[in-house]
């Protein structure tokens, strides 16, 4: 990925990770096992890598794409 294309390349590292691990939690469908802050899934859903689909928390495609997939 191209720093470019890295949608956390404004936060600090240790922000960066969190959100990321984020993404990883949302994708394995571990949210009701360890929750994500509130301030996580804003963020995750303003830079568009994240929504909502019958209630549940979902990568876009451009969230499937951060994590290489």
């Amino acid at each position: 990925m191209r720093m470019a294309d890295n949608p956390f390349a404004d936060f600090s590292l240790e922000r960066a990770i969190a959100l990321r691990w984020a993404l990883r939690d949302i994708q394995a469908c571990r949210l009701k096992m360890s929750p994500a802050s509130d301030e996580d899934l804003r963020v995750l859903s303003e830079l568009g890598l994240i929504e909502l689909q019958d209630e549940d928390t979902v990568l876009t495609q451009a969230g499937m794409a951060v994590l290489g997939g």
